[in-house]
């Protein structure tokens, strides 16, 4: 007998502990949270549900909210999509470094709209959880009731017709099961509904002649999603060499009207505030099963589609405004520029084999701009973003997720020739851009004072590394302002046709390309 409780005495002291450490719910909540490791996570160490989170202190004038005196939630939808997890010890202090109450006091509150409270998104990183937007923070700017009804349980939802050029039948269905009708939905991206909705809402999608139901959602998170499967892609036929070699003689041309720079090198590698990069990598996560074919036939040769299927997840308008105004004041700094935001396109999802052709982005419209890197897996070599700075030498920028490329988008050449590598490999995109406010005619005009100067001359340079040693510095140069991401092919182009050459010798089927 004392040999079996040697034996096992580690194993139940283990359990113990675990037990311990657990969350043990209330009538009225989920748990008391004391780390942030607490929390329920998911395969991928992302949050299993949507948390509202308040410190203990709180917990009575909170929960009252939700719970009658008999530990019954009011609402059944909600109460299955929201943990309630008040907070104590270290998770306190990460999550409310202030005090749980508004007025930074310990005194004992009266109602819930004293208090500080946060709403954690499903599907975000565990490394990432304690970083929530401004919105999902109760600030008081309201009532909580209100803010917790339009910040936490409102999201906004958008659906696609992928299956018929007949209009779908868009239907509500209440609690009782009865349908109400929300409408019809046209064929194609660019006919994509968007509205504002509520966790658990159930829509109903019917085909527009047979009555037949093509899908049945309940809203779980910001969601879009495709009804049908996005169209194969046509016109493979086509001379793509021919086409790629005219279109990057045509880019070179384009590169040279823009005058007007912001920067030494014409780009910045940089990284996302943690509270942007946790939304966006959680929006990802909930929707990368609704992926759906981005719409390039009939297009140009910038992706190559034609080998590769290139995806798309699209923003809800709402969400997409939130994103791009916090990412306009990153821009501008860099820029040194007061600007205005004129597009965010994304998420595009590259998967092992895409490539993307050296380019340069509208003029008007995309003076300076931002790439995000939200999220990927399975490469076998970094994919870098080249990038020719103001002297035309490349540069490869290695990025992980949540690392941003600061870049002169219009008069920078940029792509990503290399193919993606790695079996099942993906990476995942957004881009967002912007130009001086009110001037469309910005890129005619002359550097206001105080631009930097573009960095030309920077002596001698060595490749002091490997020709594969792409982001870590193997070449060196005289004027180390060059930065670590000077291309170890130090290569230098001067025309279209050097870009071609460049775009040939990376490619999948090449050996090699010392000769550039």
């Amino acid at each position: 007998m004392r040999t079996l409780i040697r034996t096992y005495a580690p194993l139940v002291a283990t359990l113990l502990a675990a037990a311990a450490a657990a969350p043990v719910a209330s009538a009225s909540n989920d748990g008391v949270i004391s780390s942030l490791a607490d929390f329920e996570y998911d395969e991928n160490s992302r949050l299993a549900s949507h948390t509202l989170v308040y410190t203990e202190g709180c917990a009575d004038v909170i929960e009252g909210l939700f719970v009658d005196g008999g530990g019954n939630r009011y609402d059944q939808l909600l109460s299955d999509r929201y943990k309630l997890h008040p907070v104590s010890g270290e998770a306190k202090l990460d999550l409310f470094p202030q005090g749980g109450m508004l007025d930074g006091s310990d005194d004992k509150p009266i109602t819930a709209n004293e208090c500080r409270a946060i709403c954690l998104e499903r599907g975000v990183d565990s490394s990432l959880v304690g970083a929530a937007m401004p919105h999902r923070h109760f600030s008081g700017e309201s009532t909580f009731s209100d803010w917790f009804h339009n910040s936490c349980r409102r999201v906004e939802v958008c659906f696609m017709n992928y299956h018929s050029k007949t209009p779908m039948k868009m239907m509500w269905v209440t609690t009782q099961g009865q349908e109400k009708d929300h409408g019809t939905l046209k064929y194609g991206e660019r006919n994509t509904k968007c509205i504002d909705s509520f966790l658990g809402h159930r829509f109903l999608f019917r085909d527009g002649d047979t009555n037949d139901i093509l899908l049945d959602i309940t809203v779980e998170h910001t969601l879009v999603v495709g009804v049908g499967n996005s169209p194969d892609y046509t016109g493979k036929d086509r001379d793509f060499e021919k086409e790629i070699e005219r279109t990057l003689g045509r880019e070179w041309k384009r590169h040279e009207r823009v005058n007007r720079t912001c920067s030494p090198l014409g780009f910045k590698k940089g990284r996302l505030p943690d509270d942007i990069f946790a939304s966006m990598g959680a929006f990802y996560y909930n929707n990368a099963k609704y992926r759906v074919r981005e719409e390039w036939s009939g297009k140009g040769v910038f992706v190559n589609w034609w080998e590769v299927d290139v995806y798309f997840i699209q923003i809800p308008w709402k969400l997409k405004g939130v994103w791009q105004r916090r990412l306009l004041d990153l821009v501008a700094a860099w820029t040194g520029t007061e600007l205005e935001q004129t597009d965010m396109y994304g998420l595009r999802r590259y998967e092992e084999g895409a490539r993307l052709l050296t380019h340069v982005d509208r003029e008007t419209t995309h003076a300076f701009s931002l790439i995000v890197n939200v999220a990927q897996g399975n490469l076998s070599e970094p994919w870098a973003v080249e990038v020719h700075d103001h002297a035309h030498r490349l540069h490869e920028v290695t990025m992980q997720p949540g690392d941003i490329v600061y870049y002169e988008s219009a008069k920078c050449l940029h792509g990503r020739n290399k193919p993606l590598k790695g079996k099942g490999a993906y990476y995942v995109n957004l881009f967002t851009h912007y130009r001086p406010v009110g001037d469309p005619a910005w890129l005619d005009k002359p550097n206001p004072e105080g631009t930097p100067e573009p960095l030309i001359d920077v002596g001698e340079c060595k490749l002091e590394g490997s020709i594969n040693d792409v982001g870590v510095g193997a070449v060196k140069c005289d004027d180390d302002s060059i930065g670590p991401y000077l291309s170890p092919a130090m290569f230098t182009a001067t025309s279209g046709d050097d870009l071609f050459n460049w775009w040939k010798s990376v490619g999948p089927d090449a050996e090699g390309h010392d000769e550039l």
